[in-house]
């Protein structure tokens, strides 16, 4: 055990504060002076910190956007989902009733205001496409056969759409000026 002697426990900050002075020194004897080091960070801060704020505009722009467009997908498939509920009402040719209860469950489905529904909900008579996989469907009679000779179905098409507000229009992001959304279900 030590008695009498008082151990040297300095915190690192010190002791790289010490070994930078040993530094200076070292330069100094050269005959170097050290330029002020004061202000440099003020300095560094001033060019970063617009570049940054930029990104960050940028990045929060994007995801407004984002947030967006899903909540007009959002109240998109809450119209279909209505429509498809409803099956029975929306036949070809659409009653206006129809087509504003479907505009009301478009508009309705989110808390983001300014959704709207169009174009309007459209009702035809289709025949799906003989190409497999296509996910066409072409406008037909509803008394005519389709050209497989089966029915045609009953088909409903719902849109929505959101004119996007951009925070800083001088950032260029190209982001649409209109997000939309649309399907086409068969009802039946």
């Amino acid at each position: 055990m030590m008695r009498g002697k008082i151990l040297n426990r300095r915190p690192e900050s010190n002791r790289m504060h010490r070994e930078d002075t040993r530094a200076s020194r070292a330069i100094r004897a050269l005959g170097v002076k050290p330029r002020p080091r004061s202000g440099a960070s003020a300095i560094e801060f001033a060019i970063l910190a617009p570049l940054m704020l930029i990104i960050l505009t940028g990045v929060v722009e994007v995801g407004i956007a984002s947030y967006q467009a899903m909540q007009v997908q959002a109240a998109m498939e809450a119209g279909i989902l209505y429509a498809t509920q409803n099956a029975a009402t929306i036949v070809p040719p659409i009653s206006p009733a129809a087509v504003t209860a479907i505009q009301t469950a478009v508009t309705n489905a989110t808390g983001t205001p300014y959704i709207t529904a169009t174009p309007a909900p459209l009702a035809f008579c289709g025949c799906p496409s003989t190409t497999a996989g296509t996910g066409v469907v072409s406008q037909a009679n509803c008394t005519t056969a389709c050209p497989d000779t089966t029915a045609p179905g009953h088909y409903v098409t719902v849109s929505a759409a959101l004119s996007h507000q951009t925070i800083m229009p001088y950032l260029n992001l190209h982001l649409p000026a209109t997000l939309t959304a649309s399907s086409t279900v068969r009802l039946q």
